[in-house]
């Protein structure tokens, strides 16, 4: 079958806790709520880019404990095929803990779990070719970097790749995400993780990584929308102002909205005005996947 995208990043659960502030060090704060949902920045995109209509894969590892378990289940519910999921037997699933508080600011904390010991030999190279995109975000160790930089190898040339590289690689630097770079259709990173990567303002990043080969760079600018370029036209787009209750989520929500507007072969303005419709309807829940819209609301909103 063939799919629309593939995404290969981690799979976490995430337990988000409300907070009235968090805490600085030797500050005792309170909790106000708490939720737990699926997480795992690759796997928030495949979840909206299936409630969006795309046919979309999966590359991932979770444990055979409760927590992977949720993880397969919610994307079952959200359409999403798991035929490249692994499923260890021994160790545990990842897991995230989240502290959000009344601003709709966090804090996170990453325990990675079976994600960590991914590697290239488990993963079906045929399946990871089936598709026009495939969509890379972060790990926390290096084994799963290995194995994403020897899957970009071995790819179809045909298979275009697209990279949000996450604080998590961004603070590893240009220099080690130059394969993975040099092979990027688009690289969508937000004003801080391009500063980390190049040692520039977004502008004279996104040109740096266009040349090392990147066709197009979308920059995540939270509050003032998203900077969009392909080298030859670019655009500052304007986000939607809504009421924030929680940025968990919110980059790889745009990170949907920018792909679903490739696939669709919009204009790159187009494609950025999606990606910034979508995290606006993810920003408005608590939870990554949460306020993730379905096609039936970009209509509704006069995107399509």
């Amino acid at each position: 079958m063939k799919l629309d995208v593939i995404c290969f990043g981690a799979l976490n659960l995430d337990r988000l806790y409300r907070v009235d502030r968090i805490a600085k060090g030797g500050e005792e704060r309170f909790v106000t709520a708490f939720e737990e949902c699926p997480g795992g920045s690759a796997a928030n995109t495949a979840a909206g880019l299936a409630r969006l209509g795309l046919k979309v894969g999966y590359i991932g590892k979770v444990a055979k404990d409760r927590e992977g378990l949720l993880l397969l289940e919610d994307f079952k519910r959200e359409g999403v095929d798991p035929r490249g999921i692994i499923v260890s037997k021994e160790g545990r699933s990842g897991t995230v803990m989240g502290y959000v508080d009344q601003k709709g600011e966090r804090a996170l904390y990453v325990d990675p779990g079976v994600n960590d010991t991914t590697g290239f030999n488990e993963i079906d190279l045929k399946y990871a070719s089936s598709a026009e995109f495939l969509h890379f975000t972060s790990f926390v160790g290096e084994k799963p970097l290995e194995a994403q930089r020897r899957l970009v190898e071995a790819l179809r040339g045909d298979v275009k790749l697209s990279l949000d590289p996450g604080d998590l690689y961004a603070r590893k630097g240009l220099t080690v995400l130059k394969p993975l770079i040099r092979r990027s259709f688009v690289v969508l990173p937000n004003e801080r993780e391009i500063r980390l990567l190049t040692g520039r303002d977004y502008e004279e990043g996104a040109r740096i990584l266009m040349r090392e080969g990147v066709h197009v760079v979308a920059v995540k600018l939270g509050g003032r929308g998203c900077y969009v370029t392909d080298g030859g036209e670019s655009h500052l787009i304007e986000p939607f102002r809504v009421e924030v209750v929680d940025t968990t989520g919110a980059g790889d929500a745009f990170c949907t909205g920018f792909l679903y507007g490739l696939i669709k072969k919009k204009d790159l303005y187009e494609c950025g005005r999606w990606g910034n419709f979508v995290a606006s309807r993810c920003i408005q829940r608590i939870g990554a996947r949460e306020g993730l819209p379905r096609i039936e609301d970009l209509a509704q909103a006069g995107l399509i």
